[in-house]
């Protein structure tokens, strides 16, 4: 219920929140779920699935629909690790554990089939990522004014280095995914396609983030396999 799971005849060493910023992909949900669950259960993590689903026509805001996520969940639990996820990405390797790193930001997704297991440019942080609570707000979350760009993934990296931490990531031959891609739905941005970037981060990464976030909680219902977290 809820999306929430804890391993029945153990005790969990980790307590994960997978984040999912989501508008309008239902194929994609329901793919993500049916290879997520027995995954992260695999691993035996205590764990909740929240879907951070924005309403309207507007232009969406990944970015903007996780800080939300981070903010709701956090009333939950103390979370130990905040793990922020596209939904068109299904991880390949059952030892991509599903935990943070203790020391610093984690980029899992760093081997996907799209890029022929590679990153697409160096500093690529988008996809799957893993954050302590700290670390998120050490950096302030993630940016609010990221509208349909895609350009946040670039701005979250400049981020970590500005709050004197560096990214470490999941070894290629661990951190695989597999790219779903249901062509008749166009909602999927695909953020690693790098935008030229219209933001100066190192001026506003300190102003625009949780510090500054605004929204209106709509509604936050229990579904069999998530929490839906429905925002304006």
């Amino acid at each position: 219920s809820g999306g929430h799971y804890k391993p029945p005849h153990c005790f969990a060493r980790y307590k994960s929140a997978i984040l999912v910023a989501y508008r309008n992909q239902e194929k994609y949900l329901h793919h993500l779920l049916y290879y997520i669950h027995p995954f992260l259960q695999r691993q035996q993590l205590s764990y909740t699935i929240y879907l951070i689903q924005q309403v309207g026509t507007g232009s969406f805001n990944q970015a903007k629909l996780l800080n939300v996520g981070v903010r709701e969940a956090m009333k939950d639990e103390e979370w130990d690790c905040l793990v922020l996820h596209d939904i068109n990405l299904v991880p390949e390797n059952d030892y991509n554990l599903y935990i943070c790193d203790e020391y610093y930001p984690k980029h899992m997704a760093s081997a996907m089939d799209k890029f022929q297991y590679t990153l697409p440019y160096k500093s690529f942080f988008g996809g799957v990522s893993a954050l302590t609570p700290e670390h998120y707000m050490k950096i302030n979350g993630f940016p609010n004014t990221y509208w349909g760009d895609g350009g946040e993934n670039d701005d979250i990296a400049t981020r970590i280095h500005l709050a004197g931490m560096k990214i470490v990531r999941t070894s290629p031959h661990l951190g695989r995914y597999r790219v779903i891609d249901y062509n008749e739905e166009t909602e999927i941005q695909e953020p690693w396609r790098r935008p030229p970037s219209r933001h100066t981060t190192r001026k506003t990464w300190k102003t625009d983030g949780m510090n500054t976030l605004q929204f209106r909680l709509l509604s936050r219902t229990k579904h069999p396999l998530y929490t839906k977290i429905t925002v304006d």
